[in-house]
């Protein structure tokens, strides 16, 4: 017993948890597990984390679980909160950064997933209407180019599309919503064009009714989202890239709360008045860089 070594303090417990880590043959996730435990453990000391702080923050943990489903995930919207998911986003992508290397200058800023987006949406023919049913609200029309890293268009690139309705829903929460409604594929021409009509989206405030909107209650903080697009452009050889554009002018530009706006993705959406309707226009391009073709997991079926 003499030679073993026992914590005796706060401190002396994080060397026996890196030392009982440090046989994991995966390195990846040996250092990930190490940097993790360590600010953690840091974390804890610094601001000295009572007993009932601790349960309550694995309450939060277990709360963020159990309330997601089908319909909702509560998991991805914490980290959309505390701007994780914004943070890999840019950090995983050049082209939002600063000082990026000038190859990846001209590529399209990414932007967070976001909890709804669905796999194997259907594909749509070029200018085909995603709005369904019998969904309302001002008629849009979105069309742009999708090229290379060099300028080059992207000929039968895959424009993956989403967004919410006029009132501010995805149609997986809202029953009233056609399956699929306001989602589509669209593949880009010769000349790496595309097009398709839908409705101009609202904003909405992100779900407040789990237990991420008890944290932003108890922050004094806003649930409410930009109105914007969601786009997942790809084609074999290059990198998905995951964006949002954005709607100019909405008042929670700057004060998203999931941290997704960046000046590139904020779109300009142009009002136009004949015969007395008012119908929108999107132009927007995107670029692409050369990268694995990796899609992400499906935060909700």
């Amino acid at each position: 017993m003499s030679n073993v070594t026992l914590p005796t303090t706060p401190e002396s417990i994080l060397p026996l948890v890196l030392k009982a880590m440090s046989r994991t043959p995966d390195a990846r996730l040996r250092e990930l597990m190490a940097s993790l435990t360590s600010h953690l453990h840091a974390f804890i000391l610094e601001t000295k984390v009572t007993e009932e702080e601790f349960e309550r923050a694995v309450k939060f943990l277990i709360d963020i679980g159990q309330a997601t489903g089908e319909k909702t995930n509560e998991v991805i919207l914490a980290a959309d909160l505390l701007g994780v998911s914004s943070l890999v986003a840019v950090l995983n992508n050049p082209a939002n950064h600063n000082d990026a290397h000038a190859q990846a200058e001209a590529a399209s800023h990414a932007a967070l997933l976001g909890p709804f987006w669905r796999a194997n949406a259907p594909f749509c023919e070029a200018g085909a209407n995603i709005a369904r049913g019998n969904t309302q609200g001002m008629p849009l029309d979105v069309r742009g180019v999708v090229y290379d890293k060099h300028g080059k268009p992207l000929a039968n690139a895959t424009v993956d599309v989403w967004h919410a309705s006029p009132i501010g829903l995805y149609e997986n929460q809202d029953d009233a919503q056609e399956n699929m409604n306001l989602r589509g594929r669209f593949k880009t021409d010769a000349h790496g064009a595309y097009f398709f009509k839908t409705v101009r989206p609202a904003g909405y405030p992100v779900p407040t009714n789990g237990p991420c909107g008890d944290l932003l209650r108890a922050q004094l903080r806003h649930p409410n989202r930009p109105a914007h697009l969601h786009f997942m452009v790809s084609t074999p050889g290059h990198k998905v890239l995951i964006t949002q554009v954005f709607a100019d002018g909405d008042d929670n530009l700057t004060s998203d709360p999931v941290f997704g706006v960046t000046a590139p993705l904020v779109g300009d959406f142009q009002e136009h008045t004949a015969n007395g309707k008012t119908h929108a226009t999107l132009t927007h391009d995107f670029h692409l860089t050369e990268g694995e073709m990796t899609f992400p997991h499906p935060p909700i079926p």
